[in-house]
């Protein structure tokens, strides 16, 4: 029986511990481009994942995998100001991310969020929670543009417009375990947009992530941990940020902003979030959290400024929202 074409894949990955390596970039590509035709079989897919999984993927793999992906996509041309990757889901905090993304929206940037829902139990994701306060997800690209042009946000979910990434992410319930899909699909920056803003939940991720965004030329990237995998500052935890400008990697620390740590909630009730954003009914924990997400995302954009004044502009910026943006009035839990 003649080999499979991808199992010289496998085999780079799995030949045991002195015959294995990592893929070159070109060979990740090479990879993802037959994975995205489907002209893998199941379990070469797999165990390909796995394998993957148990070595944890090279920045290398990384930008191999994006640039296949990305030749798949068939996003038009579509202005964004900020592509945001969402792929976590909270569990312990509210998604105060959330908030931080709508704010920046109404102070003119255009903001396009992408994502996942539903791999994890128990966590409540960007998708169910837009959609309950009254932003919709769009449906395909054309809808993008209109809510970009009309609200400066939009979500989109992965599957609809990566099917094939979509199933992989979805195959965490058979794997019992996240896979590299979970990290390459933070990188994908589908709009290439100038600015990207990732986040990771181990911070040995961060390194792989910032020096892949920079292989793929990224030209502005931020990549930090935060709360539960997203985007979202910590208030009460230093906070190391990772930078690309132009091709020069950077790292920044941001001081806690609050003594002391957090008890996680017992529930995430969508009605909190509705009258911090309407009322300013908000814990300090959640101004904070915003306010940080919002002044990491300024000096992303405005390098020059220093932390203080991004701050400022945060509290600003977060203060003249639109209070009347959203229109939830549930008050269950999410």
């Amino acid at each position: 029986m003649m080999e499979h074409p991808f199992a010289q894949y496998v085999r780079i990955l799995g030949k045991g511990k002195t015959g294995s390596r990592s893929l070159s970039a070109d060979e990740a590509y090479a990879a993802m481009s037959m994975i995205m035709r489907g002209e893998v079989e199941d379990v070469q897919l797999g165990a390909f994942l796995m394998l993957l999984r148990v070595k944890e993927e090279s920045c290398e793999e990384l930008a191999g995998f994006v640039r296949a992906i990305r030749e798949t996509l068939n996003a038009p041309v579509i202005e964004a100001d900020l592509d945001w990757a969402s792929y976590a889901g909270k569990r312990r905090q509210q998604p105060w991310y959330l908030l931080a993304a709508l704010a920046l929206a109404d102070s003119g940037l255009r903001v396009f969020m992408h994502g996942a829902a539903g791999h994890t139990a128990d966590r409540v994701y960007s998708e169910q929670v837009l959609n309950a306060l009254g932003e919709p997800c769009a449906q395909d690209w054309q809808d993008v543009s209109v809510k970009l042009d009309s609200r400066n946000f939009a979500y989109m979910p992965l599957g609809r417009f990566s099917l094939p990434l979509q199933r992989m992410i979805d195959l965490r319930a058979q794997f019992g375990l996240r896979s590299p899909v979970h990290t390459l699909s933070r990188l994908l920056n589908p709009l290439a947009a100038d600015y990207s803003i990732q986040s990771i939940f181990h911070p040995a991720y961060a390194d792989n992530h910032q020096q892949a965004a920079a292989l793929l030329a990224q030209a502005h990237a931020v990549v930090f941990k935060g709360e539960a995998g997203e985007a979202e500052r910590k208030p009460e935890a230093t906070c190391r940020v990772k930078t690309v400008h132009n091709g020069v990697l950077a790292e920044s620390e941001w001081p806690r902003m609050l003594e002391g740590r957090q008890e996680k909630l017992e529930t995430l009730t969508l009605g909190d979030l509705f009258n911090a954003w309407r009322d300013d009914d908000i814990t300090e924990y959640g101004r904070l959290a915003i306010q940080g997400t919002i002044a990491i995302a300024l000096q992303l954009r405005n390098p020059e400024l220093s932390q203080t004044e991004c701050l400022a502009r945060a509290q600003s910026i977060w203060q003249q929202r639109n209070r009347e943006r959203l229109t939830a009035t549930a008050t269950e839990s999410i």
